[in-house]
């Protein structure tokens, strides 16, 4: 039975050897495909590593490095030039070394015929000064325009600063295009000069970087400084004429009280003249001028002086003034009105590119000077953290007019906050103009007239004793 059966094992083991064998080839290859595999994704993941390792390690090397570069101090140069024009230019620039400044201003189609450092007693007060609203207006409509028309931003810039005339203006110019080869990006440049161009200025240029549309923006930002430039003469046109009326009155006064009252007084004195109350003390009041009058001059001007540092440096003396001075019937709403046209309309155009209400805030925080309107927008960006609205804020405040707060209400309900915040900048702006023409109208008669009053009571001080000698030679 064995010999019988043990042919049939022997074909059984070698079917199944055969049928087996693929199976054991094939799993081993899977097995070897299924390891190289395995092996070849380490590798690269371990490559993948490596170059991140290493990207990040140059991210952080060139990081290092541009903090390194900006903290480098800066040094003034004093310079001189020959422009394209063949004309000689002298001016000042501040580069980490001198090697730097004169490689930029070769670079800028300068000649250079001299650069040294600046000493200590060299002053350079036109350079160092402020930016004009209406030049800095007209700057920004130009690089609108030559970025529109495809010219690279440096480029343009560097057309700025050439053909600018104005010291302060030109130097910069320069300095953003120094930055700018340097890599900076615009906003940057600018918040580099920290004193030449407004704050908001420079976060809606931020918020241009972001976008991508600083042709649009520039001009909206043009826009807004013109219309600001415009207040601000409204403002001056209306202070200008009083000023000057005082000054002359105080002059006028002044001269009659120390040469014409004294002439008469020695007349009066030689006739035995009976002085009446009037006379008596408007001579007083000139012996007291006559003889003090530079302790007088020196101590106004310590008031003065006094004054406009409390004013600058102290806070609360900085409200009270600007309190008393929004309380005064007239005077008041100049002020008022101006505040809420420079908080709605830059609001607006915050709102209208896209800057988030609570960076919107902390913006108009830093470019007012009114202390009561501070207050509110500060109180303002508690209540946002609180999740309240924007109006709530302004609920009730005696600075901020009724019509204003109910536009804001209506846009918060409506979602259409930044354009009644520019409906509303419009309305006010035309009550400054108001406002201010009625007041121009108004101050002349009163100024004239108490010029009159000083005037009249000095002449009659001494006509009534003039008549008594007239009655005794009679």
């Amino acid at each position: 039975m064995d010999k019988l059966m043990q042919p049939f094992i022997m074909i059984y083991h070698a079917v199944h050897y055969v049928f087996m064998l693929p199976k054991k080839v094939f799993g081993k290859t899977e097995d070897a495909i299924i390891g190289l595999q395995d092996q070849n994704m380490l590798n690269k993941e371990i490559k993948e590593s490596q170059v991140v390792n290493a990207e990040e390690d140059n991210f952080k090397g060139l990081r290092k490095e541009v903090v390194q570069r900006k903290q480098e101090p800066l040094y003034s140069f004093r310079y001189t030039i020959i422009n394209s024009l063949g004309k000689k230019e002298q001016g000042t620039f501040e580069a980490e070394t001198l090697e730097n400044a004169r490689d930029f201003l070769v670079n800028e189609g300068y000649q250079v015929v001299d650069i040294k450092p600046r000493q200590k007693l060299d002053i350079d007060l036109f350079a160092n000064g402020k930016i004009h609203v209406a030049d800095l207006s007209f700057s920004l409509t130009q690089l609108a325009t030559y970025l529109k028309a495809g010219i690279p931003l440096i480029d343009s810039v560097r057309i700025l600063a050439k053909q600018s005339s104005k010291p302060a203006l030109k130097k910069a110019f320069e300095k953003l295009v120094y930055d700018l080869l340097k890599g900076e990006s615009l906003s940057t440049a600018m918040e580099h000069q920290e004193n030449k161009f407004p704050k908001l200025l420079v976060n809606m240029v931020k918020t241009a970087e972001m976008t991508g549309d600083l042709a649009s923006i520039l001009d909206d930002m043009a826009e807004y400084y013109t219309s600001m430039n415009k207040t601000r003469k409204q403002m001056i046109s209306a202070m200008t004429y009083p000023t000057v009326i005082l000054i002359l009155a105080i002059i006028v006064l002044c001269f009659m009280l120390i040469y014409i009252v004294p002439s008469f007084v020695n007349m009066f004195e030689n006739q035995d003249a009976s002085l009446p109350w009037i006379t008596v003390f408007v001579m007083s009041v000139s012996n007291f001028v006559k003889n003090n009058i530079i302790w007088l001059v020196i101590a106004i001007a310590i008031i003065i002086g006094v004054l406009v540092y409390l004013f600058q440096n102290v806070k609360a003396f900085r409200k009270t003034v600007q309190t008393i001075i929004m309380r005064i019937p007239v005077f008041g709403k100049i002020v008022i009105y101006n505040e809420v046209t420079n908080f709605t309309k830059t609001f607006s155009s915050l709102l209208n590119h896209g800057v988030y209400i609570t960076d919107s805030m902390d913006i108009l925080s830093k470019i007012t000077n009114n202390e009561v309107y501070k207050e509110i927008i500060n109180k303002t960006i508690q209540n946002l953290g609180k999740g309240d609205s924007i109006s709530t804020a302004f609920k009730g405040e005696w600075a901020f007019p009724i019509v204003a707060y109910e536009m804001i209400v209506t846009g918060e309900s409506t979602g259409q906050l930044g354009l009644m915040m520019e409906k509303v900048a419009e309305h006010f702006q035309t009550l400054h103009k108001t406002i201010i023409d009625q007041l121009k109208s108004l101050i002349e008669p009163i100024m004239i007239a108490i010029l009159a009053v000083i005037v009249g009571i000095i002449l009659l001080s001494l006509v009534v004793p003039m008549f008594d000698i007239y009655g005794q030679v009679s």
